[in-house]
């Protein structure tokens, strides 16, 4: 979604904000919520409106005519706390402008998220958002017609031509597999999700199976499979498995629902965590922490993204005549609790 720098001779906004060293998007919450901007940023803006004789148009900005102070996020799904924390970051963030969250689910469907990214465009939103980089040619088409602002977010690759806000899935799956491997764990069990529609998924899957290529080891097809984005199913799936396939000494679940589905299909059958087997996640979702023992999982800069994507999305919106270029690989970080404990490596 290709933009024209179209600079005005008065300064700008954006003048303001690299005067001053911080994003647009905390000069206009200057100006609208004063209280919500830190002392110091506060007076180095104040300074940079004061020697760039910066006059603010009250007429632009949030109240631009024609826009209607609805922002579209399309998520795979709103049944677990896999987005939860984003969600409401980034509801919040946008209420500080003055806006409103439209949110639709399309159930990993990526034809049905075409058909709500046109019903979002039909409402006249000011900016969209989608999850992950691949979607249909027809969703990207029908917001380059509308020219309407958009990211993409949850998944990150470099040199992308829209706005990227997210983190490197493979590189998650990576360090959840070398977490495991570093205690000696060789027969792993991957339990990650559904490829399909998933870039997120394909990309921690690739990551962990790199990690064990690399560290000389193969999986063998039985221990590697599909599981939904659900508790209850993720753990009769993986009771079966423990069951009929013979125990592994870990776990590696694409998500923290899946290793909740673990830690309970584990309890069904007697089998300790992390005693007899060690569990790990990616996620780090509210109420991880609280499972005894807690969950070992790569932690999801979730509220980052949130907060990153309202303020780039803002931006978009409010100052069209930039040439903005966002791209934000959030960090990831391994989050050690008490699922996993080191094994003798076999001999």
């Amino acid at each position: 979604m290709a933009r024209s720098r179209k600079r005005e001779r008065l300064p700008g906004i954006v003048d303001v904000a690299s005067r001053a060293r911080v994003s647009p998007a905390t000069v206009s919450r200057y100006f609208n919520n004063p209280e919500v901007v830190r002392r110091p940023t506060r007076e180095r803006i104040r300074k940079a409106v004061d020697e760039l004789g910066y006059v603010r148009n009250r007429a632009v900005g949030s109240m631009v005519s024609g826009t209607t102070g609805c922002v579209g996020l399309v998520v795979p799904t709103i049944d677990n706390a896999i987005f939860s924390e984003m969600l409401q970051t980034f509801s919040s963030a946008l209420a500080i402008h003055g806006r409103t969250m439209l949110i639709a689910a399309h159930g990993y469907d990526l034809a049905r998220e075409t058909v709500l990214v046109r019903s979002l465009s039909e409402q006249r939103v000011d900016a969209l958002a989608l999850i992950g980089l691949e979607h249909r040619r027809e969703t990207l088409m029908q917001i380059e017609r509308q020219g309407i602002p958009a990211a993409l977010l949850w998944n990150y690759r470099p040199g992308r031509d829209w706005p990227c806000i997210g983190f490197d899935n493979e590189l998650a799956g990576r360090m959840a597999a070398e977490h495991l491997l570093a205690l000696g764990h060789r027969d792993i069990l991957f339990a990650t999700g559904e490829e399909r529609s998933n870039d997120r998924a394909a990309g921690r899957r690739k990551g962990a199976m790199d990690a064990m290529r690399d560290a000389g080891l193969a999986v063998p097809e039985r221990r590697r499979f599909v599981c939904p984005y659900d508790i209850q199913m993720s753990k009769e799936m993986i009771a079966r498995d423990l069951r009929d396939g013979g125990r592994p000494s870990a776990i590696l679940a694409g998500n923290d629902v899946i290793a909740q589905g673990a830690i309970f299909a584990a309890a069904s059958l007697g089998i300790r965590v992390p005693d007899d087997i060690s569990v790990i996640g990616i996620g780090d979702f509210r109420g991880s922490s609280a499972f005894e023992p807690g969950l070992t999982t790569v932690r999801i800069p979730a509220r980052r993204i949130g907060q990153l994507a309202a303020d780039v999305l803002i931006e978009m919106i409010d100052w069209p005549e930039a040439d903005f270029h966002h791209e934000h690989c959030c960090p990831l970080e391994l989050i050690v609790r008490g699922t996993c404990k080191a094994v003798e490596p076999a001999v």
